[in-house]
């Protein structure tokens, strides 16, 4: 299968290009604006990698694709915070498969409505947010609460590395709602809170505890209507350098109270001052998922699956979800046609070899022994 992965020399999309190239099913493009960078990977992973110039707000993209003979696109080139869908419209008026890593809550939660009709008609799936969230993040969820009557709360926490390699696009995409008011789904009800602010105490199994704060992802949205009965969702992200944390917390009281308007403006200067506090932190990263309900017996229970990456690996885990559904679409084991969220179409065990390849841990506990422990205790 031809696959043409935009943005194919970036943080994630070389990741991506790299477990893709060994794949016997398919014929890897990596493509961007900077055709030297995309020339050099592509001779680093050897002769049956190609390379190509394209740029996506210039190019003919329809045009361009269909001239390559694309048969699958990949979109990594973010962020996808203010991103319209003019690239999937392109890949499917090329009549090529599409999987992006979006995690724009926005561009995600209204993609199945808005592109179905026209991946419908070019006969191609679409599947966005081939990501930790929320296909990672959804398949947790649904290992541990599976045969339980009723799933009240997910609480979700993900804590990289500060050695860990960071993009400018992702860290433009965090500052994008950083301050901005988040509908969250709290006691059954939609109530407003601030990105990044009001930073909370959360503990992990492997890793140091750390303070986390909101981030607007697409999570927060798609579980209140998927899992039909849950009553809160909460979603956070814990930087390892506490001051860090304190400084976007920061900068989100900064724009609610209008002093700053533009925050991801500054992605690029805070990108390069983060690397200047790269010796107060470690490679260790990692996330938890923490879930609580009502199990088959009828008993309250509280589970939480952590995952602990080391030695600055825990980029590699936002790729995993677009790396197994590429070579899931290359070997013809998906056959559904239009636009979908990546919900449901991974489960956990088919992570967990990816998992092993990069030597990450994973525990499942039962805190339902613990009743009295909070999973989140404010911050002083």
């Amino acid at each position: 299968m031809k696959t043409v992965v935009l943005g194919g020399y970036g943080n994630f999309g070389a990741r991506i290009c790299r477990a893709l190239a060994d794949s016997p099913d398919i014929d890897l493009v990596i493509a961007g604006r900077d055709a030297s960078r995309a020339a050099h990977l592509a001779a680093e992973l050897g002769n049956r990698t190609k390379s190509m110039h394209l740029d996506l707000a210039r190019d003919n993209l329809a045009k361009t694709l269909r001239s390559a003979g694309a048969e699958l696109v990949i979109h990594t080139a973010g962020p996808f915070q203010q991103q319209g869908y003019a690239v999937p419209l392109a890949v499917a008026a090329a009549n090529a498969h599409y999987i992006d890593l979006a995690d724009g809550r926005r561009f995600v939660c209204d993609f199945p409505q808005t592109l179905d009709a026209a991946f419908r008609q070019s006969g191609r799936i679409a599947i966005t947010g081939a990501s930790t969230v929320p296909a990672l993040s959804s398949a947790v969820v649904d290992h541990l609460s599976h045969s339980w009557q009723n799933l009240e709360s997910v609480d979700i926490c993900i804590a990289p590395a500060q050695t860990a390699p960071r993009g400018i696009a992702t860290l433009a995409g965090v500052l994008n709602y950083c301050g901005a008011p988040i509908q969250v789904w709290q006691d059954a009800n939609w109530v407003t809170q601030y990105g990044w602010a009001n930073p909370a105490h959360i503990e992990f199994a492997r890793l140091s505890p750390r303070i986390g704060a909101l981030c607007d992802i697409p999570d927060l949205e798609l579980f209140p209507v998927h899992y039909k009965n849950v009553r809160s969702v909460m979603f956070r992200a814990a930087l390892e350098i506490g001051l860090s944390q304190r400084a976007l917390s920061t900068l989100a009281w900064l724009r609610k109270t209008g002093f700053v308007s533009r925050p991801e403006r500054l992605a690029r200067l805070l990108n390069a001052t983060a690397k200047g506090l790269d010796f107060l932190g470690s490679s260790l990263g990692g996330m938890v998922v923490r879930v609580q309900g009502i199990d088959a017996g009828g008993s309250r229970v509280r589970r939480a699956w952590h995952i602990a990456a080391d030695d600055d690996f825990g980029p590699e885990i936002p790729c995993m979800a677009a790396i197994l559904l590429a070579r899931r679409l290359a070997r013809k084991e998906i056959l559904e046609v239009g636009a979908y969220t990546s919900m449901g179409w991974l489960n956990l065990r088919d992570f967990e070899p990816e998992f092993s390849k990069w030597n990450m841990v994973t525990d499942v506990i039962d805190e339902s022994d613990n009743p009295g422990k909070p999973c989140l205790v404010a911050a002083t």
